[in-house]
């Protein structure tokens, strides 16, 4: 390990607003103080016995599990293994006594088109397409892959795989012919599901014709089944090709749930490697089911009466976890959109909150900031007083931004879930309990009961000072934790393991831990920048810039130097339009004499660029790995199709440093 990734991560970030939970909140709340306690002691007592008794709560066995927890082959561990289940079931079969007739899915497409479809009719066409999958031929144990919009029939294609025990890959609808192709390869996918097209952004995404373009070149593929969703001309190879419809006509609603292991892998989702090469997360079915089920009780405190709208895409683990299983196996009703937030204006998202009730609003703070930058009159147009609880996902969010959330959303009623958690989680590891835990503005506050986080050194020691960052980690297994990487039970090994000799689980991510115990999360450990002998992580450079009255967003990170090692080059979107060339000067002043006042004069950015926007995909990521290639002058080499706006890369490179 070299000396850079033993030095600490310095914190000059001072937070100081506490938010304790509304009166009327913990009332209601499903999860209190008391038994709050008492789920943190029971896990602290008996850990194996915690996590046995949640699975033997929550879950509808078809073959009761004896045995807990396999360790034997660390860091490959096995959880409930002699039990059997049927995922599909427990999101499904079970709910339909009492809750046939509820709504299971609220959608609404991007052009304004709605449908509703309750418990019963869910799982008769869950049923249908699980007969017709196995008509095509795929059985337990198949991979399938699902590129498909953001509409009902994904949800479907996942339950009905779980529903026969085939594994499921969905690849994300905006990822490339490429992206497409390296999935179903190493899947080594019998069949693709996916659609004509989808509505984003105002325009259709042809997705089968993405598919035609690397189909011929995966002989693994015997069949495609298409969905008729947006009307888009499209090539057909007969014999291979078939319509959604078509392969659904005559089919019986009713497929018996088959019993698979409670190892046995639900679903494969590839996510970014370092080495440029994407990496299967494999998560098994008993272990993953169990966290979506205890994160939607206690994290979202979920209410029979609730409707829950998770913003994400099926594509990535968050639609997984908090569209396609976890509020099913909840007996939820919640609400999938296909588009984006701003069309036909910025105002959509508060629209759907207005028109659907939405009581539980879970959504990105990249989209929060955008939306934050749109105006307060947007949301101010719609009636949001059915909202209850919000949340956020996918990086940590800004102090500033999480109070517009907090303000203007929530109407100051409302407590915020700041989740951390990852695709390799499978669900959130550190969040507050809503009717529980004092929240404060950029932090994720403290890890769920059972989980076992920490924030250690290069050597593995634990760090206490609340002004030292250093590795999250998870030193204890969990029931929803990846098993392996589709594979490549090495690289596994090597990525999550290996760098504290298979001691515990690493996150990748930088943390540190206030005097309250709070986790505060820095950044990927790999954006740490090292300035003048000092590690700096990124996110509060970026809190700091955002802070300021003029901005709107801001990415930071780090090019060479030869006087400081690395230099701080910040990319800033600012709230009104880019400033003029002859402004620059004195704003770029006024940017880092900010950011000193507020973290120190060591953080101050060497070169500020200004843009329209970040360089994201689809689901709010900013692709700070682009900005550094930009920043260090080097050329853009990888796919940028995935990118909501690939236009934007040219207009960076463009612009030139102020």
């Amino acid at each position: 390990m070299n000396q850079k990734s033993r030095d600490p991560i310095e914190s000059l970030f001072s937070e100081e607003r506490v938010f304790p939970p509304p009166d009327a909140f913990a009332q209601a709340a499903g999860l209190n103080e008391a038994r709050y306690r008492e789920l943190l002691a029971e896990a602290e007592r008996d850990y194996e016995g915690f996590w046995a008794k949640r699975a033997r709560e929550e879950i509808d066995w078809i073959t009761p599990f004896a045995r807990t927890l396999n360790a034997s082959e660390a860091p490959h561990y096995r959880w409930f293994e002699d039990g059997t289940l049927n995922v599909s079931a427990n999101c499904l079969d079970r709910h339909i006594a009492e809750r046939g007739n509820k709504p299971a899915i609220l959608f609404e497409g991007e052009p304004g088109d709605v449908r509703v479809l309750t418990y019963a009719e869910l799982l008769a066409e869950v049923g249908r397409f699980a007969n017709a999958l196995r008509a095509q031929g795929i059985d337990k144990g198949d991979r399938v892959i699902i590129y498909m919009p953001m509409v009902p029939e994904a949800v479907i294609a996942m339950q009905a795989c779980a529903r026969i025990g085939a594994i499921h890959s969905v690849v994300f609808g905006g990822f490339s012919a490429e992206s497409l192709k390296g999935r179903i390869e190493d899947a080594q996918a019998v069949a693709v599901i996916t659609a004509d097209g989808g509505h984003r952004g105002g325009r259709v995404i042809a997705l089968k014709t993405v598919c035609d373009k690397v189909l011929a070149d995966c002989p693994s593929v015997r069949s495609v089944i298409v969905l008729q969703r947006a009307g888009n001309p499209i090539a057909w190879q007969e014999g291979r090709d078939i319509w959604w419809h078509d392969a659904v006509a005559g089919r019986d609603s009713h497929c018996p749930p088959v019993a698979v292991d409670a190892e046995h892998p639900l679903y494969i989702l590839y996510t970014s490697g370092s080495t440029g090469q994407p990496k299967g997360i494999q998560h098994a079915a008993a272990g993953y089911l169990l966290g979506t089920i205890l994160t939607m009780r206690w994290v979202f405190d979920i209410r029979d009466d609730d409707v829950f709208w998770c913003t994400a895409d099926v594509g990535w683990v968050t639609g997984h976890s908090y569209v396609a299983y976890g509020p099913l196996a909840c007996g939820a009703t919640m609400v999938m959109y296909e588009g984006a937030p701003t069309i036909p204006d910025a105002g959509r998202f508060w629209q759907l909150c207005e028109r659907h009730r939405i009581s539980v609003f879970y959504t990105a703070p990249t989209a929060i900031r955008a939306l934050k930058k749109l105006g307060d009159e947007y949301p101010r147009r719609y009636r949001l007083d059915r909202l209850r609880l919000l949340g956020t996902v996918g990086e940590p969010i800004n102090p500033e931004a999480w109070m517009w959330f907090h303000d203007v959303i929530g109407q100051g009623r409302c407590p915020i879930v700041d989740t951390w958690w990852q695709t390799e989680t499978g669900v959130h590891m550190i969040a507050p309990i809503p009717g529980v835990t004092p929240l404060k503005p950029g932090s994720c506050t403290r890890p769920l009961p059972g989980i076992v986080a920490d924030v250690v050194d290069g050597e593995g020691r634990s760090i206490d000072d609340p002004n030292t960052g250093g590795y999250l980690v998870i030193r204890r297994p969990w029931p929803s934790m990846l098993r392996t990487i589709w594979g490549d039970p090495e690289r596994y090994r090597e990525t999550y393991w290996a760098r504290f000799e298979n001691r515990f689980y690493v996150s990748g991510d930088g943390a540190r831990r206030d005097a309250d115990g709070y986790f505060w999360v820095m950044g990927r450990v790999d954006d740490v920048l090292k300035v003048s002998g000092h590690r700096l992580g990124t996110m509060e450079i970026e809190s700091a810039l955002v802070a300021h009255p003029l901005v709107a967003e801001a990415a930071v990170v780090g090019r060479p130097d030869e006087v400081t090692g690395e230099a701080i080059c910040a990319f800033v979107v600012m709230r009104a339009t880019r400033p003029r060339p002859e402004e620059r000067p004195a704003v770029t002043e006024t940017l880092r004499r900010w950011v000193a006042d507020q973290i120190g004069p060591i953080a101050k950015p060497a070169e500020i660029r200004y843009t329209d926007n970040l360089p994201k995909t689809r689901s709010g990521k900013i692709m700070r790995r682009l900005l550094r290639a930009v920043a260090s002058g080097q050329g853009i080499t990888e796919d940028v199709s995935t990118l909501e706006n690939p236009d934007i890369i040219r207009q960076i490179q463009d612009e030139g440093a102020a």
